[in-house]
């Protein structure tokens, strides 16, 4: 490495900041809900200036994104129990607490508030998905290769998640254990 280049390290100043950044949208979310703040209240609440914020995300929708996709990825992680059935248990329960706990409903509601906050808002949309159908395929490709018969991942998520997320964003009832192992013998 010559004078002119600063080695990146893990922890630094640039993992301090995006913290910050993503405990001010999760304040903020709580406080008021998605869509009800802007890029320059995140970056006062962080203590970082809102050209940092662009720089780094491009738009308040990118940030969002990137801030539930963190929470899910930490919160609900993609299984590896060692087979397809045990993965497919542990994922929908880990999505049935997640989206019925405290923050969960706005989770649900990240989505549809993307999907009609313009372009930029699509994008962000659809990149939260294609992150985690990548995420889900995984799951799907590791059954693959154990010699399981695992279904699409669109069929995880038209079977699985979209009822979990219906019920909870319609007030339709509680996920219990039952319907959501129910969820999953139904999709198997």
């Amino acid at each position: 490495m010559n004078e002119g280049q600063r080695a990146r390290r893990p922890g630094g100043r640039s993992a301090r900041i995006g913290a910050e950044v993503h405990r001010a949208v999760t304040e903020l979310i709580s406080e008021r809900g998605y869509g009800n703040f802007t890029v320059g209240e995140v970056a006062a609440r962080a203590g970082v200036a809102d050209s940092s914020i662009y720089r780094r995300w491009g738009s308040l929708e990118t940030l969002l994104t990137d801030v539930a996709l963190t929470r899910l990825n930490t919160q609900s992680p993609m299984p590896d129990t060692g087979s397809l059935a045990g993965d497919l248990r542990t994922y929908a329960a880990q999505v049935a607490r997640e989206i019925t706990g405290p923050d969960g409903l706005l989770l649900v509601r990240l989505a549809v508030a993307l999907s009609s906050n313009g372009e930029q808002g699509l994008r962000a949309r659809d990149d939260f998905r294609v992150e985690r159908t990548r995420q889900l395929q995984s799951m799907l490709d590791r059954a693959t290769e154990r010699g399981e018969h695992a279904p699409d991942a669109l069929d995880v998520l038209d079977h699985l998640m979209a009822p979990m997320y219906i019920r909870v964003l319609f007030g339709m009832g509680p996920l219990a254990p039952e319907y959501v192992d129910g969820l999953v013998d139904r999709l198997l």
